[in-house]
């Protein structure tokens, strides 16, 4: 599971299976950002039916999975973020960035786990793998 990181010193390759980065980058892939009909977006991303957005209130994420039709809030221990990616074949695996983390699940948004690493400001980010 590799994800680009782009940051205000330039894009970074993470192995976030094996909690690592693994050097720099030249690029990170631009997703097309979903319409999302919620108020105070900061980011979203979209992989079939699931779509994730960052807001600015507590939680800091909200959860859909028919599309944006109805909504639920997760995320209840993460900070404010600043980007977020879906893998695009497996829907349930998410990236969620905080201002210098990065945070990973596995199932869905429902639990978040944290990589070991600090990085510069984080502005976006995408899987590659």
């Amino acid at each position: 599971m590799i994800a680009a990181v782009g940051t205000l010193a330039g894009v970074f390759l993470v192995d976030v299976e094996a909690e690592s980065i693994l050097g720099e980058g030249t690029e990170v892939p631009v997703v097309e950002r979903p319409e999302v009909a919620l108020p105070r977006i900061v980011a979203a991303a979209q992989a079939g039916a699931s779509v994730a957005a960052i807001v600015e209130r507590r939680p800091p994420l909200m959860l859909s999975s028919d599309g944006g039709v109805t909504w639920r809030e997760a995320g209840g221990g993460l900070p404010p973020g600043f980007a977020i990616a879906i893998a695009e074949d497996e829907p349930d695996r998410m990236l969620y960035a905080a201002r210098n983390r990065l945070y990973v699940s596995t199932n869905g948004g429902v639990f978040w786990s944290s990589l070991p690493f600090e990085l510069p400001d984080i502005d976006s980010v995408a899987w590659i793998d």
